[in-house]
């Protein structure tokens, strides 16, 4: 089976989004280390769900929530970067991030594209 992509990095960024709440928790940074942990880590839950879709139209729902906590994290953590409540490097984050949005802005305006083609 071809290995996914997508799929694969979101789950290592996920991994690595637990281990930066962990170190925000450490420094007493509660109230945004528990947001980013939510959407940064269900990105990669909505992308396996998208994996088990029912249809073409459920897949594109699934990627389309996938990319919408993807651009929440990225809020979150630019939040955090730019309001020196921690002093933790982020820039490896932001790179992640930005990588991750740009794949599945790709497959979710691919899908629309190839759903649309059909209805025609």
């Amino acid at each position: 089976m071809k290995e996914n992509l997508i799929q694969k990095r979101s789950f290592a960024f996920s991994l690595n989004i637990i281990k930066l709440y962990q170190k925000l928790q450490a420094n007493k940074e509660f109230v945004i280390s528990k947001q980013l942990l939510r959407c940064g880590t269900s990105i990669g839950a909505n992308i396996v769900e998208a994996t088990a879709a029912q249809s073409k139209k459920d897949f594109l729902s699934k990627m389309s929530i996938a990319s919408k906590e993807a651009r929440e994290t990225k809020y979150w953590l630019r939040l955090l970067n730019e309001s020196d409540l921690v002093k933790i490097s982020l820039e490896s984050y932001l790179t992640e991030i930005d990588e991750i949005i740009n794949i599945l802005t790709k497959i979710v305006k691919t899908t629309a594209r190839n759903l649309e083609t059909k209805k025609k």
